[in-house]
């Protein structure tokens, strides 16, 4: 019953509507507009779980409490903390670009819900299952770095236009070794679907067999995620708050929202591509394959908010010069040993 709880609840939705006679057409819309609507919800919920997660992990790893006073353990801190954004005033400069300035904290949020509908969260949990998911996943995921730039330009702010330029580098760079460490996994399964990429994880998990590509697509991840040590796009000892210096109120508080979902996108990314996805390890098959696939990505998580809270910001020249020269070369060699292997592989019989 577990395993199936989601998948019951949209067939059980879809006999009542054609039992009501609803035409297919818009039994169909309806269906995708629900589970759209779901997933909105389940990514506003992970922004107030996670808020909470890193605050006390960033009090444990610093030897502080963290939240405690709001609710017991602190656990009503991510609703004082909305609370206290919705009650500030959205003070708008007077020589900014309003329509795009007003704009850009909108859009920044629509990438990465575009993202989730086509992320398998269980087996048979994708709201749409596209043949090309992954070239779909960063196709759509790289428009954030015309709204970061779009931000920073429309605040008529030096500080703010320097954070987004720092913003595209960074982003565009480290674009490059992300799509790259996928690469390996494409060759080996032949398909951009990611269903069908969990599934040909069947036997083993390609974090044992593409290991320096899940290093470097964790890498990269960090450095996409805008997060600590590659947080150069804020960089509030030098440039204050980069693109979001003008910003006040909610319209600033869209940008970590949207650092908090791309964190969870490439969380789940890496549990489908690298972790076996909804997979169950040591044949634990009573547990649904969406709660496996949520431990995974939670795990990832807490291992990003771990590194944030670890390691100091690096310099804007190390982090260019360890992507051009240490991420792109890896993630290119990486790709040729995966082909030469693929084709010894066949040589010997090993290989279908």
């Amino acid at each position: 019953m577990g395993e199936n709880i989601f998948v019951g609840i949209a067939t059980w939705l879809r006999d009542v509507m054609s039992s009501a006679g609803v035409p297919d057409l818009w039994n169909d819309t309806i269906l995708m507009l629900v589970k759209l609507v779901t997933v909105l919800v389940f990514v506003m919920l992970n922004f107030m779980v996670l808020n909470y997660m890193e605050r006390r992990i960033a009090g444990f790893i610093q030897s502080r409490r963290g939240p405690n006073r709001v609710g017991p353990h602190g656990l009503l801190q991510p609703l004082a903390d909305i609370g206290k954004m919705l009650g500030k005033e959205l003070y708008i400069p007077k020589s900014v670009d309003k329509i795009v300035f007003l704009l850009m904290p909108t859009l920044i949020f629509v990438p990465p819900f575009l993202i989730f509908a086509v992320l398998p969260l269980g087996k048979n949990m994708a709201a749409i299952d596209m043949n090309i998911g992954v070239f779909y996943m960063f196709a759509i995921a790289s428009l954030s770095t015309i709204i970061l730039w779009g931000a920073g330009w429309s605040s008529n702010n030096k500080y703010s236009l320097i954070g987004s330029m720092r913003a595209v580098a960074q982003m565009v760079s480290y674009e490059l070794p992300l799509i790259l460490s996928l690469l390996g996994v494409i060759m080996i399964t032949g398909t951009l679907n990611m269903s069908s990429i969990v599934e040909a994880q069947n036997n083993i998990w390609f974090v044992f067999t593409q290991p320096i590509a899940f290093l470097i697509y964790f890498i990269a991840g960090i450095a996409e995620t805008n997060r600590t040590p590659f947080c150069l796009v804020e960089g509030e000892s030098e440039i204050i708050a980069g693109p979001y210096t003008e910003y006040s109120g909610m319209t600033y508080a869209m940008f970590p929202l949207a650092e908090f979902v791309s964190m969870i996108i490439i969380s789940a990314m890496s549990t489908i591509v690298f972790l076996g996805g909804w997979l169950a390890p040591f044949g634990w098959t009573f547990i649904p394959s969406w709660l496996w696939f949520f431990l995974k990505m939670y795990v990832m998580i807490f291992i990003f908010m771990w590194v944030r809270w670890t390691y100091p910001r690096i310099r804007v020249d190390q982090l260019m010069g360890f992507n051009w020269k240490v991420l792109v070369p890896l993630a290119l060699a990486n790709i040729f040993i995966t082909g030469v292997g693929m084709y010894v592989f066949r040589a010997i019989g090993w290989w279908s």
